[in-house]
């Protein structure tokens, strides 16, 4: 009888701790959708590092983002520019200066439902509402280490899955403003951005979203390869 109410009690602990960590979780994603409310659009510097197993030392550049509502955005990679990834409306581009190349992926009605899945995980950093949020992810963990929320991600999508089984975003705790993201991709190669010197609702021009390939490029679409 002393082992069973041993049982039931803790049994009864585990099922208040969970009760206790998804109000939780509530309270903080609730706090996230509110602050997003006030992001029309964000820039920012950010240090990029890239751990892969093929290498002993993990690769770290730096690069600057800028990102307006509802899903314009643009990183650039490196300074000057090596890589730049740009979105405006339903088409997205990303763009090699050195090489003269780049591959563009149109994000409107006739791409597949997976690949725009798979591409919309770029600004999951910025989630327009939580509707739309917990159509795209499982929460998989919420932890508060060193003054920033650690959200541990799943996409949903079972084709993103195959190519990135986990997403982590780093909040403040004060303000919920985007402290880092990291991809973890199936071969188990990390992307880790971290952010600094954010700017919130600066002017920014819409040509900066825009990019019409030179005549010297060449542009590739991998959706149809």
């Amino acid at each position: 009888m002393k082992m069973l109410r041993q049982l039931f009690f803790a049994l009864g602990m585990i099922s208040v701790l969970q009760n206790a960590r998804a109000n939780e979780t509530n309270s903080v994603l609730d706090k996230w959708f509110a602050a997003q409310a006030d992001v029309h659009t964000w820039s920012a510097d950010f240090v990029q590092t890239r751990t892969l197993k093929t290498l002993t030392q993990p690769l770290v550049a730096k690069g600057h983002i800028s990102f307006a509502t509802p899903n314009d955005f643009r990183w650039e990679l490196g300074q000057p520019a090596q890589t730049i990834a740009l979105r405006h409306d339903d088409d997205m581009f990303v763009i090699y200066p050195r090489l003269k190349r780049a591959e563009n992926y149109p994000m409107g009605a006739g791409t597949p439902t997976e690949w725009r899945d798979t591409m919309s995980l770029l600004q999951a950093g910025f989630p327009r509402d939580r509707k739309e949020f917990e159509s795209q992810f499982q929460i998989l963990s919420l932890v508060e280490t060193n003054g920033t929320w650690q959200l541990a991600l799943q996409p949903k999508s079972v084709f993103a899955r195959r190519m990135m089984p986990e997403l982590n975003i780093g909040l403040t705790t004060n303000d919920f403003s985007l402290a880092s993201t990291e991809l973890v991709f199936v071969d188990g190669s990390r992307m880790r951005n971290d952010f600094t010197n954010a700017v919130l609702n600066p002017p920014l021009d819409e040509k900066l979203f825009k990019w019409t390939p030179p005549a010297d490029f060449k542009v590739t679409n991998p959706f149809t390869q």
